[in-house]
């Protein structure tokens, strides 16, 4: 499928992304977080510039990921942006992924398959009916309300987590508004209608916002902490849009068992992941000669 292939090109290049970014926002003043000078820091890191060059290209590959697949199958395969980023990492550096972090590398792919072949998430419409999104769009701002509120109140590791899964959530409604969006370029006048959706001019403010709430995630604290929350949270957040707001649909009842099942394999995997060297955007340090 297109979807599945877009997808996939969409998780490698977020994955890549995520890795340089942390590397920029990890050197930002903590007194710089959820104040726009972040962006004035970052904007002189040639790394930090580099990850946003590859989330252009995961925002045009994502595009056509929604507009030719339901949302409900596109967004949970981005979970595989981390494994698939730390495999290539450590190819270019020709650093050996520890035997754990294969562990982990399997924990995610395991579960994400167990996850699609339980959940067979399928149909829906192509656009969502315009009252639909009054709801969605304020329960959303409260959910982000209340994240934001509870991560100024704390700080290191749990600040970052709150913020992860902020940034998730904008990133969530991101692709649901861009789903929407793209789906007018079904019509004749397709180009037109584009330009002329309220959902395309909101998709790029909420994916701003997304930006920016990954970045205060990502100089709040590790990776470990700030991914897994990123990762599941996108594609949790993701189904519910794609179920409520797109009608698609999912196998329920006992399936859910092993649903949860494959949430706690990505879960696992994740935090592995997160805790590697190549992760974090630092080199593993060389084997000592003897």
């Amino acid at each position: 499928m297109i979807s599945v292939l877009f997808a996939v090109l969409t998780a490698i290049s977020n994955g890549s992304a995520s890795v340089l970014q942390r590397r920029a926002a990890a050197t930002v003043p903590d007194s710089d977080a959820m104040h726009l000078s972040l962006f004035r820091h970052l904007l002189k890191k040639k790394v930090w510039l580099a990850g946003i060059g590859l989330v252009i290209v995961a925002a045009v590959c994502q595009a056509v990921a929604l507009a030719t697949g339901p949302i409900a199958v596109v967004q949970p395969i981005f979970v595989i942006e981390l494994p698939s980023t730390l495999i290539i990492a450590g190819y270019v550096f020709r650093s050996r992924l520890p035997r754990t972090a294969w562990y982990g590398v399997a924990a995610v792919t395991l579960g994400l398959a167990l996850g699609m072949a339980c959940a067979a998430p399928g149909g829906g419409r192509e656009t969502v009916p315009g009252a639909s999104w009054i709801p969605a769009l304020i329960g959303t701002v409260l959910f982000e309300a209340v994240l934001i509120t509870l991560a100024q109140r704390t700080r290191g590791n749990p600040r970052a987590a709150l913020f992860g899964l902020a940034a998730a959530c904008s990133y969530a409604l991101t692709a649901a508004l861009m789903k929407d969006a793209v789906a007018r370029l079904a019509d004749g006048d397709g180009i037109v209608k584009l330009f002329e959706s309220w959902q395309l001019y909101a998709t790029a403010v909420a994916g701003v916002g997304a930006l920016f709430l990954l970045q205060n995630a990502l100089q709040a604290g590790q990776l470990v902490a700030s991914q897994p929350m990123l990762t599941l949270g996108d594609a949790l957040i993701s189904i519910t849009y794609g179920v409520t707001l797109f009608g698609e649909t999912l196998n329920t009842g006992w399936w859910l068992l092993p649903q949860l099942l494959a949430l706690g394999l990505i879960a696992a995997g994740c935090v592995e992941l997160a805790r590697s060297p190549l992760a974090s955007g630092n080199r593993p340090p060389k084997p000592r000669v003897v």
